[in-house]
Parts: structure tokens; sequence; C-alpha cells
């Protein structure tokens, strides 16, 4: 049975506005580009017709945690790469799936667009205003904000018949809504991908039936590799980094044989495709996600502690070996 619909929850629209006022207000420092289009929708422009950054990836992927989560770099040098993404919630299940998670999809046909057909992604806050995943009835949530920012992995600007779909299924006037466009080939499109390490968690273990309820705090890191100009290999790289590099710990409350289940079938090893890079893998599905065993998309290792119990489970394993043979040259 899916949770009663709480409306004492905060409002992720509401929380995220500041960073996104922030990420406006700093354009130019984190060479990100702000236009409105014709209807007066803000568009955020995060790597297509500009640089953009891993400082504006980092705010995109607070953003896209509804302003209850964090995101910073560690520079460490930790299992021979240099640069990681660390990130923490306090409220996992409303920042990750409540928000952060990439899951409404989003389509136009050729005809529709008057050219090229057009797919994404959606993910971040405005999600929850227009609650059409089944996800929102099983964490019992919506947000009713007057203003929604909305994340797109695209390489070009989504066309008009989209954008009166998200303003009509959100409820927003078009100055209430604000779309940023990160291409993963991008600094910031690579960063705020792997800035969901700890969803990556979340939507695992949603999928292995563990009450959202229960995970009440979450930590993960991932390593951050540098953006390929090939889209099918950022692609690659940033799931490579939370398949083979990913680190995740999940507070839960309940039992132990749950938490333990769960540390166990967690891991992203337990999938029949783990050991190969993930471009391999998607170029051999066809470039079909479907085909692909879903229980791959997962973290590398995890930790799950039940402050109930006081007990912690570990399994999986990092496997830096595979991603600096991908990534690494030596000089």
């Amino acid at each position: 049975m899916s949770p009663a619909l709480d409306v004492s929850k905060p409002s992720v629209n509401t929380l995220a506005r500041p960073l996104v006022e922030r990420l406006l207000a700093e354009a130019g420092m984190l060479d990100v580009q702000v236009r409105p289009d014709e209807s007066g929708v803000c568009i955020v422009d995060a790597g297509i017709a500009v640089q953009g950054s891993v400082a504006a990836g980092l705010l995109i992927g607070e953003i896209c945690m509804g302003g209850l989560g964090q995101a910073h770099l560690s520079v460490s040098g930790e299992a021979g790469w240099p640069t990681w993404i660390e990130v923490r919630s306090s409220q996992p299940v409303l920042a990750c799936m409540g928000s952060q998670y990439a899951g409404w999809s989003l389509a136009a046909s050729k005809e529709e667009t008057g050219g090229k057909k057009f797919f994404a992604l959606g993910s971040g806050p405005a999600r929850a205003l227009a609650g059409k995943e089944t996800l929102f009835d099983d964490i019992g949530y919506r947000d009713t904000a007057g203003t929604g920012v909305l994340v797109l992995e695209v390489d070009r600007p989504p066309p008009r018949v989209i954008i009166d779909k998200l303003l009509r299924d959100c409820r927003l006037s078009a100055e209430g809504l604000t779309l940023i466009l990160t291409p993963t080939s991008s600094l910031a499109g690579t960063t705020q991908v792997v800035a969901r390490v700890l969803e990556t968690a979340l939507h695992k273990a949603h999928q292995l039936g563990f009450p959202p309820g229960n995970i009440v705090g979450g930590a993960g890191a991932a390593p951050l590799p540098v953006p390929s100009p090939d889209g099918v290999e950022a692609m690659g790289r940033t799931n490579d980094a939370i398949l083979y590099g990913g680190r995740v710990h999940l507070n839960v409350r309940g039992d132990d044989a749950a938490a333990r289940e769960l540390a166990r079938q967690m891991p992203s090893r337990n999938a029949s495709d783990h050991g190969r890079p993930f471009a391999d893998i998607f170029k051999a599905a066809d470039y079909d996600f479907y085909k692909i065993d879903g229980a791959l998309f997962a973290p590398a290792e995890v930790w799950v502690s039940n402050i109930d119990s006081g007990n912690t489970w570990h399994a999986g394993g990092l496997d830096m070996a595979l991603l600096l043979g991908l990534w690494r040259k030596e000089a």
C-alpha cells in the first residue's frame, strides 16, 4: 500500500529557489548562459553554447536535490584518481527520489517539433509539481509551489511543444519555470550526473522493495571523470564512475534482516553485465537502456547501518583498475 500523502513535507521547489537564484546571479563566474525563451521561461545553458564548469555542476546537483542535499569536491588522489564528488542528505528519500531522480520522460515527434524528434528525462524539483510518476504515490509526496526548476540532460534546447507541456503539467506561469540544460559531454553535465551516486542507491532500494520511509540518512562518493566530447562515451564515463567507483552509506530503521538483505542485493556487481565499460554495454544493447540488466544501475560498494540495532553491513567493492584503464593515460 502506498503511504498517505504528507502535506507537511517541505517544498523542494521552494528550498531549491535560493540555489537557482545563485546560479542565475553568478552565471558569468560559473560559465553558464541565462536567457528567457519566447514565452518567458528562464533557460540556463550549462554546456551547449558555453563551456559550463564543475562548480556549476555541483550547484546544479544541489538544485536537483531540492535544497535537501549537499555536494562538494574532494581532491585527495584516493584509489589513484584525484577528484571525487561527495554528496549527503539527511532527507535522502525526498532529496533523491522526490526531486533528483531523472524519472520524467519527455518526448516529441518530428511532426510536433517541426524538425528533429526530441527526447529527454527530466530531473529535479519540478517533477514533484507534475507528479506524473507512480513513484510519487510510493513516497507519498507532491509539491504545490508557485515556481519550479527542471534539469534536462540534452544537447539542444527543448522545443516549444515540450515547454508548453511542462507549464501545463506543473501548473506554472512561464515566468515561474526555470529549465537547466546540461549535456553530459560538458563539465557541468558530467558533474551533476556523478552527483547522483546517492540517488542511484535510493532508486535501487526502491526497486528492491525496501520501505522508503525506513531510509533516514545517506552519503555517497564517486570519482569525477573528465567529460568526453562523444555523447555515448561521456554517458559511459558518468555511469562507470558510479557503477565501479561509487560508494554509498545508508542509515535505515527496521529489522536487521531487511537491512542486511538490502546491503547484499544493492551493489552493481549483482548484475550480469558487471565488469564491462558501460559504453560497451549500451552499444551491445542497441542503445536501449531497457535491454540492460536493471541490477547494474547501482553503486559499486555499499554500507547499510541500522540505527535501531546499531549494526552495519558492507557489500560490494570498487573496481578502480577498470576505471583507471579507461580514464588515465601515463605521461
